[in-house]
């Protein structure tokens, strides 16, 4: 019984294992996924050397996607497709060797010719040369966002010992972070030591140690059983059995969006499209599905972009609901995320009871995409990223609701979104950026076509040892120079 109560009590509160002076022990991390491509940083890894603050970019991003310096200390823009960017002196990698503006060449050059292509750099031509401590990065077509893009943590600059044959990269001791990754066991575990010779703010905790734990259960447990101090993407269904107190849920820049076929079938019609909105009760999927650990959608963009609602206007010009008179639609949805299901039935009741016929397709994301893309189904629902690489939604909503869009499921082309999208591409970064973005997510809600539900956070526990973890909507940073045990 005594055992039982223990594995019950939430995140332990134990002082871990230490070495050392307090708060110097080592911080043992559960994490979701394990590496796909061998840690490599121009694949989706990369996320997992900058969540250990091992690998750094030469710009980073602040809370409202402004760049700001890393391993740059500045930059400006020379003309319009030319960009001159200083780099910081005294910084040493891992291996003991000097970050110069040839070792940054080295890897975004390498990272422009991978294969595949980080997918910041997807449809950009980029070239980069070095002109003394300066790094000169010219594009094809004016790009005002080329330092938001070199944010990205697959443009990490690493070592020039960290590149070797047949595109290979090996991180293991080439980053130039707080902390020095020096052991990876395949897909179980992976270790960091701190780096004493650190440019910046040295590491106060000894080093990291990660296990890669897919199940969700498990990661709980691990944390319940003292096993981990940090456990990343504790499902909701676990979140209750955790101590309050220990839990953290961060807003994500990710929506789930009822996405409507405004190109074919019935919701060309754009009274239904309003019939269907007016139908949807979003709070009580938040509270019946997610258990609470949601947002009610205002718009496509969620309070992980907190300057999305102070820009947010009042929306005029849509249009009046239609009857729907029995009008027989398919709803569809994937079954790889555990939550979309049940959304999915939830929407089934609301829609019929506002008087259409539903008629519902749940398949693995695998399976349906293809038949999504093509526009096979009147109503998809989609857990969809509203902020990619850059730190910009612009991204998004080009890829989703422009003519030209790639993953257009609603397939919308709306002369009216298409300008409003091309404005904020074209406008400088900063408020006036953010103002045309707001004004491109106006033009969307007003044709109905994408119905944004709710915005999805990932819930983080952290042991009650645990001191000055990051919470970051954007999940790149988790484990900072600051980051300790009591």
């Amino acid at each position: 019984m005594l055992a039982l109560s223990l594995s019950l009590t939430g995140c332990f509160s134990g002082e871990g294992t230490t070495t050392g002076a307090a708060g110097e022990g080592r911080i043992k991390l559960a994490m979701l996924q394990p590496p796909r491509s061998g840690l490599s940083p121009f694949s989706d890894d990369a996320f997992k050397l900058s969540r250990w603050s091992t690998a750094e970019t030469l710009v980073n991003l602040d809370a409202n996607g402004d760049a700001q310096p890393g391993l740059a200390t500045a930059w400006k823009r020379t003309s319009g497709q030319s960009w001159e960017f200083a780099i910081r002196g005294g910084v040493t990698f891992h291996d003991g060797t000097e970050l110069t503006a040839k070792a940054v060449v080295n890897t975004l050059t390498r990272a422009t010719k991978a294969s595949p292509k980080p997918r910041i750099l997807d449809g950009v031509e980029l070239t980069v040369k070095a002109q003394g401590d300066k790094v000169l990065v010219t594009t094809a077509d004016p790009d005002p966002l080329v330092p938001q893009r070199l944010s990205s943590p697959q443009l990490a600059i690493l070592a020039e010992s960290a590149y070797g044959a047949n595109a290979k990269v090996n991180p293991v001791g080439t980053g130039s972070g707080p902390y020095k990754l020096v052991k990876v066991n395949g897909t179980t575990t992976a270790a960091l030591d701190r780096y004493d010779g650190y440019w910046g703010k040295k590491a106060a905790a000894a080093g990291i140690d990660v296990s890669f734990v897919p199940d969700g259960t498990a990661r709980a447990a691990a944390i319940r059983s003292g096993s981990a101090h940090i456990a990343e993407a504790v499902p909701v269904s676990q979140a209750a059995l955790l101590d309050a107190n220990t839990i953290t849920e961060v807003p994500m820049p990710r929506t789930n969006t009822l996405y409507l076929n405004a190109k074919s079938g019935p919701f060309k019609n754009a009274g239904l499209r309003a019939a269907a909105r007016t139908a949807i009760n979003a709070e009580e999927i938040v509270k019946g599905v997610y258990e609470g650990r949601a947002d009610v959608a205002k718009g496509l963009l969620g309070p992980a972009l907190p300057w999305a609602a102070e820009n947010r206007k009042e929306l005029t010009g849509r249009t009046p609901a239609a009857n729907p008179a029995g009008t027989t639609i398919t709803l569809a949805t994937f079954s790889d995320r555990a939550e979309l299901p049940e959304v999915a039935s939830v929407l089934q009741q609301q829609l019929q009871k506002a008087g259409f016929k539903v008629n519902q397709v749940v398949r693995e994301y695998a399976h349906i995409e293809e038949d999504a893309l093509a526009g096979k189904f009147d109503a998809f629902i989609l857990s969809r990223a509203t902020v990619l690489d850059s730190g910009d939604p612009v991204a998004y909503l080009q890829s989703d609701f422009s003519c030209a869009g790639t993953f257009n499921i609603a397939q919308l082309c709306d002369p009216n979104v298409d300008r409003a999208i091309r404005t904020a591409s074209a406008t400088e970064p900063g408020d006036p950026r953010r103002a045309a973005i707001m004004a491109a997510e106006a033009a969307v809600l007003r044709t109905d076509a994408a119905i944004p539900m709710l915005h999805e956070r990932v819930i983080q526990c952290d042991a009650t040892s645990v001191i000055d973890s990051a919470k970051d909507p954007r999940e790149r940073i988790l484990i900072t120079a600051d980051t300790k045990l009591k």
